[in-house]
């Protein structure tokens, strides 16, 4: 077991999604989501990450807080974001591919033996394509422990304490340093960014790394052969008794 007795830096990954209030459109061609003109975000739970990093670093309990994405050159908006919220650097790993979990957990693994954080804390999953599973491919990669859906995270020496929601409730474990951590909603509340921090953010270092950099191939195993709006909701109908609510079924074929 490694001895740590502050964290040198935490790793928090951020990708940029369609922002959660917005709501989604499928193109005319049916080839994808519509995103011209769509206001662009930090993945929530990505967000959640980062203020924990941030939490422990203003707790005394790591020194850096490094933020990375993954993707096109838009991808420095978000990037620049976290900066604003606190995050001390940024890395783009630049790249005009389509990016799956497997190839999203070897770059992050080909950053981790670069920057060899003490902790590196993911959102649980992405609202774009709900995968849950780069965290978890992450740890499996570089064989070391994962807590994921943490609701609480304590970091003691070189442990961790993880409060996980699982489906029975909640579960308490304790990891060893080095490890991966993802971030469930009721973590924490993200701060709000204010001006004067958007402004700081622009004199932080922001690195691009070409994919090719890292030796990793973009490799995606599925292919989106088509996109369709859900069908819309149809009016629901009032019965004035159980007998009625049977008829109503059988007549759908639900009964």
């Amino acid at each position: 077991m490694l001895e740590i007795d502050k964290l040198e830096k935490i790793l928090v990954g951020l990708k940029r999604v369609v922002d959660y209030n917005v709501r989604v459109r499928v193109k005319a061609d049916a080839s994808g989501v519509e995103t011209d003109g769509v206001k662009m975000s930090i993945n929530p739970f990505d967000e959640i990450a980062l203020e924990e990093a941030l939490r422990i670093k203003e707790r005394g309990e790591a020194d850096e807080v490094v933020v990375v994405s993954m993707g096109r050159t838009e991808c420095q908006q978000q990037l620049r974001t976290g900066l604003a919220m606190g995050a001390d650097r940024a890395i783009l790993v630049e790249s005009d591919d389509e990016i799956d979990s497997l190839t999203g957990a070897k770059i992050l693994l080909a950053l981790v033996e670069r920057e060899h954080p003490g902790l590196v804390i993911l959102g649980k999953q992405a609202i774009d394509n709900d995968n849950n599973q780069t965290g978890q491919m992450l740890a499996a990669l570089w064989d070391r422990p994962q807590a994921t859906f943490a609701s609480e995270l304590t970091i003691s020496g070189d442990s961790a304490t993880v409060t996980r929601e699982v489906d029975v409730g909640l579960e308490t474990i304790e990891i060893d340093l080095p490890a991966v951590v993802t971030a469930d909603l009721r973590l924490n509340e993200p701060r709000y960014v204010k001006l004067p921090d958007i402004m700081k953010a622009k004199k932080k270092p922001l690195d691009i790394v070409p994919l090719a950099d890292l030796s990793v191939a973009p490799a995606p195993r599925l292919t989106s052969v088509e996109y369709t709006a859900p069908e819309q909701r149809q009016k629901g109908v009032i019965v004035d008794d159980v007998a009625g609510l049977v008829a109503a079924l059988k007549e759908k074929g639900l009964a």
